[in-house]
Order: structure tokens, then sequence, then C-alpha cells
């Protein structure tokens, strides 16, 4: 991909200025052309993979998803070319919206797309295009989503459709009703956990806050956009954490391959005025997680992004990736809507939260605990709150960072009798340097945790109830790539294991009706930190209560029953 030189007048830290984002852009569209059909209704990407909803599904996904990048570059070329693929697409090519199937969420991607370039795409069609169009879309109205961000799919179909004049009772009635059924799942503090339960992540951002606040706006409704848009501000707040000093965003959740959307909630807020964060904060935070994904070979050869995080990975793959699916990376380039002239295009750069200080950052809904370290710029989340068995391992592991991921040997994690699930997590609080949550493990045994960090030091604590005694437990840490350091060393009841590093973990028995555990952990990329044993030391009376003192820091008292986490 050919970028213009990189800019550091105006962007210190990443280079990269609106040029940058509009050439990639452009790249991106110009390398998915060559795999449009003859009628331009499908893009059928290569490679040997197809999703679980099969090919035509797949080849409306690149229709779709490349169409919405169109959009937000405002090509009107491209456009001519979609307008195209339109035409034929709603006559007969396209598979149906159903009940619960891929092409409903394809049809938000079109009708957000037709909506913000009405006067070059949809105006210019002519009437009986229009009116198949419509009708296609129209079935969003009524087929029943998926119970979590899929409900906010008929919201945006209906918003384009009422705009319109198509069905517009019918068109209000979706949208009435998706928005009031996404409520259910609002847990305050600008938080969604994505349907039932406690499922937190990237969707947060990029499906339950984009597609309320984007509709919101297209409607200049001031009173909804005075309710999203507040959420929206205050959940940047915590969202901008998530990025490292190498733009990277923490490896936590599912859909990782859409990788550099994570920054349209930033461009988002700068694009309705609803953001705590500076302008040059947000243009670092966003052309900071571009850059971080294509300097590590997001893109392939043939300029196409690839299904993987940094290449080509399965690891971070669902059922229901195809060959296309990445291209819900379009939305990261929202900020194109902001015309050149904003102020988040001309003002420098400033410095992400990963980059001013070191931070230890509790977030309530979740009960993640973030902790930052400026020297190294690393990014690590304390998961103690967040649950999909589902899409393991990116949910329930103690810990992600932005520069790990989850191995395939169950870092991070508390092993009894040889089995690492967590399952049942109930959050037990997370306050000023600390969270905790009690689990489900191995045997049915109650394993209640707790992490205190400071600067890049964390204790994690741990007692196992409910295990004969004897039980066998290994604790693990981080499992580091090149170039960091993790470490884990035996603090209570811990002793080195049989393996050399910390993702082998440490070995303890249980001994009682409850057996405390206590192990020290770092994760860092300085190189030459001072040693671990001298950051922090733990004391424990020999009731269950700990005593955790931090070389140069607070002092704090630590106990852990059947009642919860005393932390203090």
């Amino acid at each position: 991909m050919q970028l213009p030189p990189a800019d550091r007048t105006a962007s210190p830290f990443t280079g990269y200025t609106r040029a940058h984002w509009e050439a990639a852009a452009d790249a991106l569209l110009a390398a998915v052309e060559p795999y449009a059909s003859e009628d331009r209704a499908l893009y059928h990407l290569p490679g040997d993979r197809s999703s679980w909803s099969g090919r035509l599904s797949d080849g409306l996904e690149g229709y779709a998803r490349t169409l919405l990048l169109a959009a937000f570059r405002r090509d009107e070329k491209a456009l001519e070319r979609y307008a195209q693929g339109l035409a034929a697409g709603v006559s007969g090519v396209w598979p149906r919206i159903e009940d619960r199937g891929q092409p409903l969420v394809e049809a938000a991607s079109i009708a957000l797309a037709l909506r913000l370039t009405r006067n070059l795409l949809w105006d210019r069609l002519d009437d009986g295009v229009r009116q198949r169009a419509a009708r296609w879309l129209a079935d969003a109205l009524t087929a029943e989503p998926w119970p979590c961000n899929w409900e906010l799919f008929p919201v945006t179909v209906g918003g384009f459709l009422a705009e319109t004049g198509h069905e517009p009772e019918a068109s209000r009635a979706a949208v009435d009703r998706g928005l009031e059924r996404i409520e259910q799942w609002y847990r305050g503090d600008g938080w969604y956990t994505d349907g039932d339960g406690r499922k937190y992540d990237y969707y947060n951002g990029w499906a339950m806050h984009l597609y309320p606040v984007l509709h919101a706006w297209l409607e200049r409704d001031a009173g909804l956009l005075e309710l999203y848009g507040g959420r929206l501000e205050r959940h940047l707040a915590d969202y901008a954490r998530l990025f490292g000093g190498d733009g990277a965003p923490v490896h936590q959740g599912r859909s990782l391959t859409y990788r550099f959307a994570t920054a349209a909630p930033l461009w988002l807020g700068a694009l309705t005025g609803r953001t705590p964060l500076e302008p040059g904060e947000t243009r670092r935070l966003a052309s900071g997680a571009l850059r971080y994904f294509l300097d590590r070979g997001a893109v392939d050869d043939r300029g196409l992004l690839t299904l993987g995080w940094h290449g080509p990975d399965a690891s971070v793959l669902q059922g229901y990736s195809g060959p296309a699916s990445p291209y819900w990376a379009s939305k990261g380039f929202l900020g194109l809507l902001l015309p050149p002239e904003h102020e988040v295009w001309t003002a420098p750069e400033r410095p992400g939260p990963a980059e001013r200080e070191d931070a230890v950052t509790p977030v309530g809904p979740p009960n993640w605990l973030l902790q930052s370290t400026r020297r190294d710029g690393l990014v690590r989340l304390h998961n103690h709150g967040s649950e999909d068995v589902r899409y393991d391992p990116y949910y329930t592991r103690l810990a992600y960072s932005t520069v790990t991921a989850p191995a395939a040997s169950y870092d991070n994690s508390v092993i009894v009798d040889g089995d690492p699930s967590r399952t049942g997590i109930e959050p037990l609080g997370a306050g000023a340097g600390w969270a905790a949550s009690r689990h489900t493990a191995g045997g049915g045994a109650r394993v209640t945790s707790a992490v205190l960090a400071h600067g890049a030091v964390e204790v994690r604590v741990h007692r196992v109830a409910g295990a004969r005694p004897g039980t066998a437990v290994r604790v693990t840490g981080w499992s580091a790539p090149e170039g960091v350091r993790a470490e884990l060393l035996p603090a209570v009841g811990l002793e080195a294991g049989p393996g050399d590093g910390p993702g082998d973990g440490l070995t303890g028995v249980t001994t009682g009706d409850a057996t405390l555990f206590v192990a020290l952990a770092r994760l860092t990329a300085e190189p030459d930190p001072v040693p671990l044993t001298e950051t922090v030391r733990v004391d424990t009376d020999g009731s269950g209560a700990l005593t955790v003192r931090w070389s140069g820091g607070p002092e704090v008292r630590v106990r852990l029953d059947e009642a919860g986490a005393h932390i203090g």
C-alpha cells in the first residue's frame, strides 16, 4: 500500500494525516474491485474459507462492507460502480433478508451507506431501482435479529427507509423497537453488554454506540443525541485507555479481524461533538490503530485485508468469519465524514492515555482494571467481569494486553485439578488499584480472585474453596512475545512449576476447605526493570488476611472470604 510520506510536524506520534487515511481508503477500494462479479452485485474475495452463511452471503458481505468504505470516502466513481451492483443485487441476485440471517447485518451497512451518500447515489438511481432496493431492505424491518447488537440493524435500515418515505410507519416501528430492546443491556457509565449476560468487548464501540448515535445525528434529533451521545462520551473516557503506545488495541473479545474498526467510536465522538478527548488525541489514537495494523501485515501483497490480526491468523476467527468479514474495518474510516478543515484533522497530535502517565484505572460495568505504563506504552486489561464461553479464549482469561494474545497453554488462568475452566464469573468490585471476582473452576471449586496493580507490577490473589484437600492448583501468568518480559513469582502457597516460563505457571495444593494462593506478576517491555521482588512485599497473618506493601506506594490490606473481597 503506497501512502504519502509521514508528516511528523502535524502528527509527531504516527506521521499520519487525512491524506494517509484517504490514500488507505483508495487503495483498499481499488484492491477489491477485481473480485467483483460481472454485474458488481457480489464481491467474492479469494481464499479457501467461507463463513457458515455460505458463498452467496459472503459475496453480499463483500459488496456491503466495501460500499460502506466508499460512502465514508465519498468517492463518486466508486459509488457509480456500487450503484450498478445495487441495481443487479435487488433484482434477484442477493439472498433475501430473513430471521437471524447474515443478510440482515449487511443490509444495515448498505442502508447506512445509502443514507450517508443519498445525493451521490440513491437520488441518482432510476425510480424502479429505488423501489426494488427499498422492498429488499424492507424485509429487515420485520426480520427477527439475534438478541444482541443485531437489534440495531433494523434500526439502521428503518432510519433510512423512513427518510425516503418507504413504509414510514413500519420503518419507525422498527427503529423504536430496536432502540427499546438495547436498553435492557445498558449497564451505565457508557457500557453495554452485547446481549444477555456480561459480554463486554469492542462491540460496545463499533456497534452498540455507533448505530444509535449515528441514527440520532442523521435524524438531527437533539433528544436522542443527548441520550446516546452522552453515553458515548462517557464510554470514550474508558475506551481511550484500551490503546497502547504503539497504537495496538487490547487483544480481547471476538471479531478481532475487524482490526481498525476500533477507531470508529473515536471518530464518532468528534463527528457529533460528544467526546472527552481533544481533537489531536482522537486522531492520534485512530491513526495509531490504522498504522499499527498496516505496518504489521494486515494487508497482503494484493492489497486485501486478510483474515487475522496482523497477517493471516485463524485463531481470531469465528464461524461467521468469511473472506470479506475483515472489511467491517471500513467503519474505522468514519472520520472522513469530517471535513478537512475540522480541528480533528488540523490540530497537532496529542499523546493518548498510555503515553501520558502510568495509570491503574477501574472500569465499573465490565469490572475491569486497566493498567498502563508510560515508558513502554503497554496496556493490560485485568478481566474480573466479562464472560462469553462461546468465544473463548477471548473473554474468560484473567488478563489481556496490547502485546500478547491468549495462549493455548492457558496463560493467565487458575487451573484446578487440571481443569482451566472459568465460568459463572461474579464481579466483586473494582476500585483504586484493584479488581476482584469469583468463578466456578474445575470440579465445581469456587475461586475468589483479586488483582492489585501498581506501575507494571501485579499481585494476584486466589482463594480456592470447595476442592478436596490435596487438589493440585496451577496459577499461570503472561505468555509474552519476543522483546517483552513476562515474570511470575510465588508469594503464598505456591512454588515454581516444572516449566521455565510464566505461562508454565506456579503450582500448589489445597490444604483445607479454603486455600490462599498469591503470586507476583509483571509484563513489561522495559529493558532493565527493577527486580520484581524489590517492587512489592506480601505478608500474611495466618488468618487469611494479607498486607501488600508497594515500594514507594501505598500499603493495602486484602481479605478474600465467602462474603467477597475486602480490599483497602
